[in-house]
């Protein structure tokens, strides 16, 4: 049965990203919350659960993305970024 119910999960987060054209993360936050009641978790045990794998997630990530951020920025001041778009046109072509 939790896999039916992890299924219909995958499903409804498909349906709401392709059909009614919903932002991928609160897709995916309302499809947790609906699967961990699906499950018959009690509702401030899925909003935990939720709120601790978003926050793993996100606190990990921040770092890289911020040094990515960083490093992005810093090709486009100096025409880093022109070159890497122009440079294989030229060299394949």
């Amino acid at each position: 049965m939790p896999l039916v119910i992890v299924a219909i999960g995958v499903i409804l987060l498909l349906l709401l990203m392709i059909r009614f054209k919903m932002n991928g993360f609160i897709a995916l936050v309302l499809v947790a919350l609906a699967v961990g009641l699906m499950q018959g978790m009690p509702l401030d045990k899925v909003i935990g659960s939720i709120k601790a794998g978003v926050g793993g997630t996100l606190g990990s990530l921040a770092l890289i993305m911020g040094f990515g951020a960083m490093l992005g920025k810093m090709l486009a001041d100096c025409g880093g970024a022109q070159r890497i778009a122009t440079t294989p046109d030229r060299e394949i072509w």
